[in-house]
Protein backbone atom coordinates (compact mmCIF):
# COMPACT_ATOMS: atom_id res chain seq x y z
CA UNK A 1 0.00 0.00 0.00
CA UNK A 2 1.33 3.46 -1.12
CA UNK A 3 1.19 6.24 1.62
CA UNK A 4 0.94 9.77 1.78
CA UNK A 5 0.89 12.34 4.16
CA UNK A 6 -1.94 14.68 4.92
CA UNK A 7 -2.44 17.52 7.19
CA UNK A 8 -5.11 16.73 9.46
CA UNK A 9 -6.67 20.21 10.19
CA UNK A 10 -7.87 19.80 6.66
CA UNK A 11 -10.11 17.14 6.57
CA UNK A 12 -13.88 17.24 6.48
CA UNK A 13 -15.32 14.67 8.83
CA UNK A 14 -13.26 11.15 7.93
CA UNK A 15 -12.83 12.73 4.47
CA UNK A 16 -9.58 14.28 2.93
CA UNK A 17 -8.58 16.15 0.04
CA UNK A 18 -4.76 14.96 -1.51
CA UNK A 19 -3.62 17.92 -3.73
CA UNK A 20 -0.26 19.47 -5.37
CA UNK A 21 2.51 16.60 -6.37
CA UNK A 22 0.90 13.57 -4.70
CA UNK A 23 -2.38 14.32 -6.56
CA UNK A 24 -0.10 13.96 -9.68
CA UNK A 25 1.81 10.89 -8.48
CA UNK A 26 -1.65 9.32 -7.50
CA UNK A 27 -3.31 9.60 -10.66
CA UNK A 28 -0.54 10.06 -13.22
CA UNK A 29 2.20 7.64 -12.03
CA UNK A 30 0.31 4.87 -10.12
CA UNK A 31 -2.65 5.52 -12.21
CA UNK A 32 -5.01 4.59 -8.97
CA UNK A 33 -8.15 4.94 -9.56
CA UNK A 34 -11.79 5.32 -7.33
CA UNK A 35 -12.00 2.99 -5.00
CA UNK A 36 -8.43 1.94 -4.74
CA UNK A 37 -6.98 2.02 -0.96
CA UNK A 38 -4.43 3.67 0.21
CA UNK A 39 -2.36 4.73 3.49
CA UNK A 40 -1.90 8.29 4.90
CA UNK A 41 -0.37 9.76 8.02
CA UNK A 42 -0.59 13.30 9.36
CA UNK A 43 2.91 13.67 11.09
CA UNK A 44 1.37 13.50 14.66
CA UNK A 45 1.49 9.90 15.60
CA UNK A 46 -1.83 8.68 13.53
CA UNK A 47 -2.43 6.54 10.30
CA UNK A 48 -4.95 6.37 8.11
CA UNK A 49 -6.12 3.28 5.89
CA UNK A 50 -8.62 4.98 2.68
CA UNK A 51 -9.71 4.67 -0.12
CA UNK A 52 -9.98 6.90 -3.06
CA UNK A 53 -13.71 8.30 -3.56
CA UNK A 54 -13.06 11.30 -6.52
CA UNK A 55 -9.70 11.83 -8.67
CA UNK A 56 -9.91 15.16 -10.82
CA UNK A 57 -6.62 16.84 -12.24
CA UNK A 58 -4.37 18.22 -9.20
CA UNK A 59 -6.88 16.73 -6.83
CA UNK A 60 -7.68 13.29 -5.23
CA UNK A 61 -10.92 13.15 -2.35
CA UNK A 62 -10.17 9.55 -0.04
CA UNK A 63 -12.48 8.66 2.53
CA UNK A 64 -11.10 7.37 5.71
CA UNK A 65 -11.96 3.51 6.37
CA UNK A 66 -9.88 3.18 9.89
CA UNK A 67 -7.16 5.45 11.75
CA UNK A 68 -4.88 4.48 14.91
CA UNK A 69 -2.24 4.98 16.02
CA UNK A 70 1.62 5.01 14.44
CA UNK A 71 3.87 1.74 15.37
CA UNK A 72 6.91 3.86 13.73
CA UNK A 73 7.84 5.75 16.45
CA UNK A 74 10.36 5.29 18.79
CA UNK A 75 9.85 4.76 22.63
CA UNK A 76 12.48 7.11 23.58
CA UNK A 77 12.46 10.63 22.71
CA UNK A 78 15.98 11.52 21.04
CA UNK A 79 16.97 15.16 20.92
CA UNK A 80 19.90 16.15 18.60
CA UNK A 81 21.62 19.44 19.09
CA UNK A 82 23.85 20.03 16.17
CA UNK A 83 26.80 21.89 16.02
CA UNK A 84 26.82 23.89 12.23
CA UNK A 85 28.33 21.78 9.82
CA UNK A 86 28.43 22.49 5.58
CA UNK A 87 25.23 23.38 3.98
CA UNK A 88 24.86 19.96 2.15
CA UNK A 89 25.61 17.65 5.12
CA UNK A 90 23.16 19.14 7.36
CA UNK A 91 20.76 18.14 4.49
CA UNK A 92 21.50 15.19 4.52
CA UNK A 93 21.91 15.09 8.46
CA UNK A 94 18.12 15.71 8.38
CA UNK A 95 16.66 12.76 6.00
CA UNK A 96 19.23 10.49 7.99
CA UNK A 97 18.17 11.38 11.09
CA UNK A 98 14.19 11.50 10.39
CA UNK A 99 14.48 7.71 9.11
CA UNK A 100 15.85 7.15 12.31
CA UNK A 101 13.29 8.16 14.61
CA UNK A 102 14.68 11.31 16.16
CA UNK A 103 11.96 13.67 17.30
CA UNK A 104 13.89 16.96 17.50
CA UNK A 105 16.87 18.38 15.39
CA UNK A 106 18.56 21.84 17.26
CA UNK A 107 21.16 23.37 14.97
CA UNK A 108 24.00 25.63 17.08
CA UNK A 109 26.59 27.16 16.17
CA UNK A 110 29.97 26.22 18.04
CA UNK A 111 33.02 28.03 18.15
CA UNK A 112 34.52 25.84 15.50
CA UNK A 113 31.91 25.83 12.97
CA UNK A 114 32.77 27.16 10.08
CA UNK A 115 29.29 28.26 8.32
CA UNK A 116 28.09 31.25 9.84
CA UNK A 117 24.66 31.67 7.89
CA UNK A 118 23.05 35.39 8.59
CA UNK A 119 19.42 35.14 9.67
CA UNK A 120 17.76 35.37 6.23
CA UNK A 121 20.24 32.35 5.26
CA UNK A 122 19.21 30.48 8.50
CA UNK A 123 15.61 31.40 7.77
CA UNK A 124 15.51 29.91 4.08
CA UNK A 125 17.28 26.73 5.30
CA UNK A 126 15.03 26.19 8.44
CA UNK A 127 12.22 26.02 5.72
CA UNK A 128 14.02 24.08 3.71
CA UNK A 129 15.09 21.16 6.57
CA UNK A 130 11.48 21.38 7.39
CA UNK A 131 10.59 20.30 3.58
CA UNK A 132 13.10 17.48 3.88
CA UNK A 133 11.62 16.28 6.75
CA UNK A 134 8.22 16.25 5.85
CA UNK A 135 9.45 13.79 2.86
CA UNK A 136 11.42 11.98 4.66
CA UNK A 137 9.03 10.43 7.00
CA UNK A 138 6.75 9.45 3.28
CA UNK A 139 9.84 6.77 2.57
CA UNK A 140 10.48 5.41 6.03
CA UNK A 141 6.55 5.51 7.17
CA UNK A 142 7.07 7.02 10.61
CA UNK A 143 4.21 8.52 12.09
CA UNK A 144 5.32 11.76 13.35
CA UNK A 145 7.50 14.58 11.77
CA UNK A 146 10.86 15.31 12.89
CA UNK A 147 10.95 19.03 14.55
CA UNK A 148 13.32 21.15 13.09
CA UNK A 149 14.45 24.06 16.03
CA UNK A 150 15.80 27.37 15.51
CA UNK A 151 19.46 28.04 14.94
CA UNK A 152 20.66 29.30 18.32
CA UNK A 153 24.22 30.01 20.20
CA UNK A 154 26.44 26.15 22.19
CA UNK A 155 25.17 28.35 25.21
CA UNK A 156 21.55 28.68 24.10
CA UNK A 157 21.92 24.88 23.67
CA UNK A 158 22.99 23.41 26.89
CA UNK A 159 19.83 25.81 27.88
CA UNK A 160 17.66 23.74 26.14
CA UNK A 161 18.37 20.27 27.86
CA UNK A 162 17.28 21.06 30.95
CA UNK A 163 14.09 18.54 30.77
CA UNK A 164 16.45 15.75 29.50
CA UNK A 165 16.58 12.82 31.47
CA UNK A 166 20.10 11.50 30.30
CA UNK A 167 22.27 14.45 28.19
CA UNK A 168 25.16 13.23 26.88
CA UNK A 169 27.99 14.86 24.65
CA UNK A 170 30.09 12.72 22.04
CA UNK A 171 33.19 14.19 22.20
CA UNK A 172 36.20 12.28 20.34
CA UNK A 173 39.02 12.87 23.23
CA UNK A 174 36.57 10.55 25.50
CA UNK A 175 38.00 7.24 26.18
CA UNK A 176 35.28 5.69 27.76
CA UNK A 177 32.52 4.14 25.52
CA UNK A 178 28.71 5.11 25.94
CA UNK A 179 27.63 1.92 27.83
CA UNK A 180 30.07 2.81 30.32
CA UNK A 181 28.49 6.23 31.51
CA UNK A 182 24.89 4.84 31.66
CA UNK A 183 22.79 5.15 34.75
CA UNK A 184 21.96 2.40 37.07
CA UNK A 185 19.24 -0.24 36.45
CA UNK A 186 16.48 1.63 38.40
CA UNK A 187 17.56 5.23 36.19
CA UNK A 188 14.35 5.63 33.75
CA UNK A 189 15.46 7.20 30.71
CA UNK A 190 12.48 8.84 28.53
CA UNK A 191 14.07 12.47 27.32
CA UNK A 192 17.81 11.65 25.68
CA UNK A 193 19.52 15.01 25.17
CA UNK A 194 22.55 14.59 22.39
CA UNK A 195 24.82 16.76 21.55
CA UNK A 196 27.10 16.53 18.68
CA UNK A 197 29.93 19.11 17.96
CA UNK A 198 31.34 20.54 13.85
CA UNK A 199 33.62 19.17 11.82
CA UNK A 200 36.61 20.63 14.03
CA UNK A 201 35.29 18.97 17.08
CA UNK A 202 34.34 20.40 20.44
CA UNK A 203 36.80 22.93 21.97
CA UNK A 204 37.27 21.76 25.97
CA UNK A 205 35.91 24.60 27.04
CA UNK A 206 33.18 23.92 25.72
CA UNK A 207 33.12 20.13 26.91
CA UNK A 208 33.60 21.49 30.92
CA UNK A 209 30.39 24.23 30.09
CA UNK A 210 28.58 21.07 29.19
CA UNK A 211 29.50 19.15 32.13
CA UNK A 212 28.87 21.65 34.26
CA UNK A 213 25.21 21.55 33.07
CA UNK A 214 24.91 17.99 33.54
CA UNK A 215 26.46 16.35 30.79
CA UNK A 216 28.22 13.47 30.59
CA UNK A 217 30.89 13.08 27.40
CA UNK A 218 31.60 9.70 25.67
CA UNK A 219 33.23 8.26 23.13
CA UNK A 220 32.42 6.73 19.72
CA UNK A 221 35.13 4.60 19.49
CA UNK A 222 39.14 4.68 18.35
CA UNK A 223 38.30 5.88 14.89
CA UNK A 224 37.98 10.07 14.29
CA UNK A 225 35.01 9.97 12.68
CA UNK A 226 33.58 12.45 10.06
CA UNK A 227 31.32 14.92 11.66
CA UNK A 228 28.20 13.88 9.75
CA UNK A 229 29.02 9.77 10.52
CA UNK A 230 29.55 10.59 14.57
CA UNK A 231 25.40 11.96 14.44
CA UNK A 232 24.36 9.61 12.29
CA UNK A 233 27.10 6.87 14.64
CA UNK A 234 25.57 8.22 17.92
CA UNK A 235 21.60 8.00 16.72
CA UNK A 236 22.00 4.24 15.78
CA UNK A 237 23.76 3.80 19.50
CA UNK A 238 21.15 5.04 21.61
CA UNK A 239 17.79 3.74 19.44
CA UNK A 240 20.21 0.44 20.16
CA UNK A 241 20.37 0.90 23.73
CA UNK A 242 17.37 2.61 24.80
CA UNK A 243 14.94 2.98 21.29
CA UNK A 244 13.62 0.01 19.33
CA UNK A 245 16.77 -0.50 17.21
CA UNK A 246 17.93 -3.10 20.01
Amino acid sequence: MRYFFIEPDKSTGSNFVITGSDARHIKTVLRLKSGDKLGLFDGKGFEYEAKIVDLSTGRVAVSVIRRFPSTAESSVQITVAQGFLKEKKMDGLVRQLSELGIIKWIPFIAERSIPRPDKKQLSARTKRWEKISREAIKQCKRGCIMKIGDTVSFEEILNLSQTADLKIAFWEDDLQPLNAKLPGPDGKINKIYALLGPEGGFTKQEIESARARGFVTASLGPRILRAETATVAACVLLQHLFGDMG
